[in-house]
């Protein structure tokens, strides 16, 4: 496994540790309660993560005919 691999965790990681961290209902960002905003961020931030992932990694250098 490559460590640029590794990167794909971090939304894992944030999604669902952040069910502890994020689970409140008080706060509202953009009209949603936080714990909705997490998510919808995450889902966001996630192909985010998977761009620089497939940007890259070395096999999706070939050369372009």
């Amino acid at each position: 496994m490559k460590p640029l691999y590794l990167l794909a965790i971090i939304p894992v990681i944030a999604i669902f540790g952040g069910v502890f961290w994020a689970n409140t209902v008080t706060p509202y960002v953009l009209g949603m309660p936080f714990f909705f905003f997490w998510n919808f961020a995450w889902f966001l931030l996630t192909s985010f993560v998977v761009y620089i992932i497939y940007r890259f990694d070395p096999v999706n250098r070939g050369s372009e005919d």
